[in-house]
């Protein structure tokens, strides 16, 4: 993905090349007063989905894509979450818990946890918001630097899961997000962080997706 190479880093979304998934039936939303996007976009968002998938690993981590359309991500609008302990994160359903950076996202030669309102990388679920349909082509991805998520009902993580609700992943989030890179460059960090919230809700179908990940 090339937004997340500009970073110089690794990432776990590149998984996702490898890995079966499975698209479901769902509903979502995902809603900003100010969103912030350099060069890009600076005012309200909200986001309609009406795609959802969900990319399980071992029953360890989960890959969920929520976006507009069955379009590859890098044509569209939408948001991937990434869980990193499964089955801890089930553990906490109907908790609330923290969110912060992906895995290894952080400028060059910094900490992901440089900043004092950002959370360390090994937060168990992280969150990028990609605006590649509205910014075409400009590095229109922003990540999750603090704030929390709550699970209602998560995936088993299970592809072959027969019981209904198990395969039911039910969320809402409020949390903000910045390109980290920018973060360091402006002297008051708030006037380019945007709080976003958001809901989603639906059913694990196993199965290959419209379009595979990228």
């Amino acid at each position: 993905m090339k937004r997340l190479r500009a970073l110089h880093v690794p990432t776990l979304l590149a998984l996702t090349a490898a890995l079966g998934c499975s698209v479901g039936e769902g509903e979502g939303r995902i809603v900003s007063e100010r969103l912030h996007i350099k060069d890009c976009w600076t005012g309200p968002l909200d986001l309609v989905p009406d795609f959802f998938a969900a990319d399980p690993y071992r029953e360890e981590t989960l890959q969920i894509r929520i976006q507009r359309g069955d379009t590859n991500e890098d044509k569209t609008d939408g948001m991937l979450i990434l869980i990193r302990d499964l089955q801890s994160v089930r553990a906490q359903v109907g908790e609330p818990i923290d969110v912060g950076l992906p895995a290894g996202v952080a400028p060059p030669g910094t900490s992901p946890a440089a900043k004092p309102n950002e959370k360390p990388a090994s937060a168990k679920v992280s969150l990028s918001l990609y605006m590649n349909d509205t910014c075409h082509g400009l590095n229109a991805t922003v990540h999750s630097l603090s704030g929390n998520i709550t699970f209602a009902s998560l995936f088993s993580g299970d592809p072959n899961e027969e019981n209904g609700e198990e395969r039911l992943t039910k969320a809402d989030f409020t949390a903000d997000f910045a390109d980290p890179r920018e973060v360091l460059e402006v002297d008051d960090p708030s006037t380019i962080i945007s709080t976003i919230r958001g809901s989603f809700s639906f059913y694990f179908q196993r199965g290959q997706p419209a379009q595979p990940f990228q």
